[in-house]
């Protein structure tokens, strides 16, 4: 029987294993009456056959391709596949893939019910983003009204979920009615769910409706300080600097006294119309109107800075944040180091670094990529691999697009030892390879001459189903017939080109909606 390979499944191994499911023997036989049937030995026997096809995730979406007819046939069929459902599985199952909105309200209804999954907020969060996120805002409500019923508590994220999914859709008008009917689903029309909407609504670049809005809330609902700020960060991030001004005059003569955030989208709103004296003016003078600078103002400084392009003067600030123990957070880092970066200055990129790493703080995953990208598009990859050591030891997770980008300049410098290293650490991290990862890799084993072992990775990309591109093949094929290995050549020609019919075979079963 041929070896599993993975997610390339080959026809004949396909074959077989219908015939085993159907316990016809796979074998020639010239008459159909002299056909064996065998009894099935063990029942575990026949669900192994496909515990290595699907994840959890994709048993559990392959339910709803069957077309089962009510909702007791889908839920049987759901408790039939002994998943024990995480929340890692839920979101998955519900982000992942093509289900319908009342598939998802079943496949939510059956994991509260059977499954160990907590019935908290969190979960309903959980289906209400990913319902959201695919405009099934119908079904979004049908959940609203059984978090009502059920008598879980709302909090604070549950009123921005909902506005968001709408804004985010550009059903601005929708979020606004929602808005009007928040007592009906249990939720309070007050100032909290006002800066939520208000938010979203800056956020997307709707700051008018925004605007019109909080002029509209003024005397039904009590605006504080966050209402403010997001109506004048929202026309700050437009450069609509005089009503920065005049929402600022509108808070002081409503009693509210302007708070770090403040001071940061007027200094901000003034350095996008290239204002950057009147930015340093206001805030210089915040001591004097008893607010103390913070990270938030000395990032909107920097930024302020970066976008004159004067980079000397961004250090200047953030040495003097942390001269005045003003511990800069993992915004301050992220823009200097990007915009040191992106002018090529790494030696004081990777001294920031390592200060930001000594202060305690640890760069997100997204982050650390963005640092990788630019150091492996110009020089040597020796910078990059320091800030994926570093990051590594720190405890940081590397995400697969930031191991590619390694790979890749690796290779192309023949650093294949290193290389190898990086690989087997991408996998302990629990990336998979696909076939990207593949061709740098033997792309650097050409370089070098390693063509034997450029061979091997081949045949384990063949086993995983993974064809390697036409380029990197035709190379490698190339180097093998100059070092005289011509049955070698041959030898990996037949077993890709079986290969390139399996995938072929794979990709017109997927075009028929056969998901094996």
């Amino acid at each position: 029987m041929p070896a599993n390979r993975g997610n390339g499944i080959s026809e004949r191994f396909v074959l077989q294993q219908l015939s085993d499911l159907l316990l016809v023997d796979a074998g020639p036989s010239s008459n159909v009456h002299n056909m064996e049937v065998t009894p099935v030995e063990e029942e575990p026997a026949k669900a192994s056959v496909f515990d290595g096809l699907l994840s959890p995730e994709d048993m559990l979406r392959g339910v709803f391709l069957q077309k089962l007819r009510g909702k007791s046939a889908i839920e049987a069929a759901l408790s039939a596949t002994g998943i024990d459902v995480t929340a890692e599985i839920f979101a998955d199952v519900l982000n992942k893939g093509n289900l319908g909105g009342a598939a998802m309200v079943y496949f939510f209804d059956w994991v509260m019910n059977e499954s160990n999954l907590p019935k908290n907020v969190d979960t309903y969060h959980t289906v209400l983003k990913a319902l959201g996120r695919r405009k099934f805002f119908g079904h979004m409500e049908e959940i609203l009204l059984r978090m009502k019923k059920d008598g879980i508590q709302h909090d604070s994220g549950t009123v921005s979920v909902l506005m968001d999914s709408y804004v985010r859709a550009r059903r601005v008008y929708k979020a606004l009615d929602l808005f009007q009917r928040l007592e009906e689903f249990g939720l309070k029309r007050d100032s909290e769910s006002l800066n939520a909407l208000i938010h979203s609504l800056c956020r997307r670049s709707h700051v008018r409706v925004a605007d019109s809005l909080f002029h509209k809330m003024k005397g039904k609902v009590s605006l504080d300080k966050t209402t403010y700020n997001e109506v004048m960060g929202g026309w700050a991030k437009l450069g609509k600097i005089n009503i920065v001004e005049r929402t600022w005059a509108e808070m002081v003569a409503d009693g509210l006294t302007p708070d770090s955030f403040t001071f940061a989208y007027l200094i901000e709103g003034l350095g996008r119309v290239g204002r950057i004296d009147d930015a340093v003016d206001v805030f210089d003078k915040m001591e004097e109107k008893g607010c103390l600078p913070d990270a938030v103002t000395y990032n909107a400084m920097i930024c302020n800075f970066i976008s004159a392009g004067d980079l000397e003067e961004c250090l200047k600030y953030y040495k003097d944040m942390v001269v005045k123990n003003q511990s800069p957070n993992i915004d301050t880092y992220k823009i200097l180091i990007g915009a040191l970066l992106k002018v090529r200055r790494v030696a004081d990129a990777l001294e920031l670094f390592d200060e930001m790493l000594s202060r305690g703080t640890r760069p997100s995953t997204s982050m650390i990529t963005s640092f990788i990208k630019p150091l492996c598009s110009y020089g040597p990859p020796h910078a990059a691999m320091l800030v994926y050591k570093k990051s590594k030891k720190a405890g940081c997770r590397i995400s697969l697009k930031a191991y590619k980008l390694l790979l890749m300049r690796l290779s192309r410098f023949g650093k294949c030892g290193i290389v190898l290293k990086v690989w087997k650490e991408m996998q302990e991290c629990g990336h998979s390879s696909d076939v990207e990862i593949y061709e740098y890799i033997v792309n650097g084993l050409c370089n070098i001459g390693q063509l034997d072992n450029a061979v091997l990775v081949v045949e384990e990309s063949l086993r995983k189903g993974l064809c390697v591109g036409n380029i990197i093949y035709s190379k490698l094929n190339n180097k093998l017939f100059e070092m005289n290995k011509v049955e070698t050549a041959y030898k990996l020609f037949l077993k890709v080109k079986e290969a390139r019919g399996s995938a072929n075979t794979q990709r017109f079963w997927r075009a028929n909606g056969w998901h094996v």
